[in-house]
């Protein structure tokens, strides 16, 4: 406080000393008597002083002072006879950026948003539109409300418009904090029109009933294997570069996901940043709740989201496939001693993300496992023994979900979602369809000096692929096929609906994808599904 006190009073000496200058030079030719009336009294005493208005604070420390602070609803920091009241972690906008993209008919939102001592459930958001001025100078800029909400919804008549995001950052006890405001670099622009998605969408109208269940599994084409110039000119030299670019993508993503009024979302290939500044706060505000599984020394991997209207959380169990797969020796002692198989196995670094979920409608529990295995062509027999760890690890856990849970035959389905970078004519899609893989498997041969041999896998469950085998789940120039499953179990789970799948003179509109208005080089899989009824006496 005293460092304090001096301080403004040298400033105030200053600003006495500044004003009895300009005084002189200006009362040099009045006379004496009236110069004797404008001299300037010498500054008040400065009282810098911390308390409340009863009762003074003196000889306290910083750490006692937040304790009165904690206990004492008024306390004041006095200057002079000004009060400034104390606030203690007060709440406040810490960072906020807007994507360089806008497009008519999709949804915007902060890029980046980040709030101190508040949340953004509490806050209130704002938005407005305006027309830059000739002078092109954004103070000049008259502004309209249009939002308040943390997405708007930007429409066809907000083209050429900027847009301005404002936030007053609110948090416990009703505290308050000042409103930040931020005004996008660039103007509206118009979409890319109807984008087949949203034709998808029209078998989408509405949420599912209680009863039942709408399941989503989504290759998202990461930034981290977009951003680079190989991508743009060789992986995709033929998607035009704006769509490409992720703030433009994500426009797309977004309005494709919320489309679908899903109720269980299994991604791949998802950015730690995009997961955290976009899907995460935006699903959020749809009554989703979800977690990211990133891949080992990877800024990608997978999230499952799921409405929690529907489903409960229970659990969470998250493994590196290469990291479990000494505990399962029954099949790793049978490839341990294949040195260049195994050299190449334990480097991936495939992540499988099992959630689960309990139904509030039907009080059953759902394993939901969400993986992305190895994507190389050569990689047939990496991919199927990734996935016959995956699914001994799988097994192990509903059998201790079942124990701990106490639960019967019915009660405990699974549904394995994923990009599994392998055709139906392939091992895991055999393995899974019909609970066998032999090692007269063409996958064990796909490499000559890593082949497989003897090794046969089993698994326990009925599974079908609930949108069956379409020609294409992944359609770019070097390669279309389908990869993408959502596996469900078959004794436990019924599929009522599968939403159709985009037309291949949709996905060759721009030659392949991704493209102006497909945001990634997978389809998105979508089905409905139910509970089957219990058998009588079942548990």
């Amino acid at each position: 406080l005293e460092r304090m006190r001096c301080n403004i009073e040298k400033e105030l000496t200053k600003k006495s000393k500044r004003k009895g200058l300009k005084k002189e030079s200006g009362a040099a030719e009045l006379p004496a008597a009236e110069n004797v009336r404008t001299a300037q009294p010498p500054p008040s005493p400065i009282t810098v002083c911390i308390g409340t208005r009863k009762e003074r604070f003196s000889g306290i420390t910083i750490a006692e002072l937040l304790v009165r602070i904690d206990q004492e609803p008024d306390v004041f920091l006095t200057v002079l006879d000004d009060e400034f009241r104390i606030i203690c972690n007060s709440p406040e906008v810490h960072a906020v950026a807007l994507p360089s993209s806008m497009l008519a008919d999709f949804y915007v939102y902060p890029a980046k948003l980040e709030l101190h001592f508040a949340t953004v459930a509490q806050s209130e958001c704002r938005w407005y539109r305006g027309l830059m001025p000739a002078s092109n100078n954004a103070s000049q800029i008259q502004w309209e409300e249009v939002g308040r909400e943390l997405t708007y919804l930007v429409r066809t008549c907000d083209i050429g418009y900027h847009l301005k995001f404002g936030c007053t950052p609110r948090g416990r006890e009703e505290r308050v904090g000042p409103t930040t405001e931020i005004v996008a670099v660039r103007p509206v622009q118009a979409g890319p029109g109807q984008c087949p998605f949203e034709v998808r969408h029209l078998f989408t109208p509405s949420k599912l009933p209680p009863d039942q269940f709408r399941v989503v599994s989504y290759n998202l084409l990461a930034d981290y294997y977009t951003d680079s110039d190989y991508s743009r000119t060789v992986l995709f030299g033929y998607c035009l570069p704006y769509a490409l670019e992720m703030d433009y993508r994500k426009q797309l993503l977004i309005k494709e996901l919320l489309g679908y009024r899903g109720d269980i979302l299994c991604l791949q290939e998802v950015d730690s940043k995009i997961f955290d500044c976009d899907l995460r706060p935006i699903l959020e505000q749809k009554h989703f709740a979800g977690y990211h599984v990133p891949k080992r020394n990877t800024a990608e991997g997978l999230a499952t989201f799921y409405d929690t209207a529907k489903f409960d959380f229970i659990e969470k169990n998250n493994v590196i496939v290469s990291e479990i797969m000494d505990q399962f020796p029954e099949l790793w002692d049978k490839v341990c001693s294949n040195e260049p198989l195994v050299e190449r196995i334990v480097k991936r670094s495939t992540a499988l993300q099992l959630t689960l979920l309990r139904s509030r409608s039907a009080n059953k529990y759902l394993l939901v496992a969400n993986t992305h295995l190895y994507f190389h062509p050569d990689a047939d027999h990496i991919r199927l023994l990734q996935f016959g760890f995956a699914m001994l690890h799988t097994r192990r856990v509903y059998e201790r979900i079942r124990r701990e849970h106490n639960l019967g035959e019915q009660a405990l389905a699974l549904l394995f979602c994923g990009d599994f970078n392998s055709v139906p004519e392939c091992g895991i899609y055999r393995l899974m369809t019909e609970r066998y893989v032999g090692p007269e498997m063409a996958d064990w041969q796909s490499n000559e000096q890593e082949a497989v041999r003897n090794v046969s896998l089993t698994q326990p469950f009925p599974m079908a692929s609930a949108c069956g085998c379409p020609p294409f789940t992944n359609y770019t120039v070097g390669f279309a096929a389908c990869i993408d499953y959502i596996f469900y179990q078959t004794d436990l789970l019924q599929v009522t609906d599968v939403i159709p799948m985009p037309s291949e003179e949709e996905l060759k509109m721009y030659e392949a994808i991704p493209s102006p208005v497909f945001p990634s080089d997978h389809i998105a899989l979508v089905a409905n599904m139910q509970w089957k009824a219990s058998e009588p006496g079942a548990s």
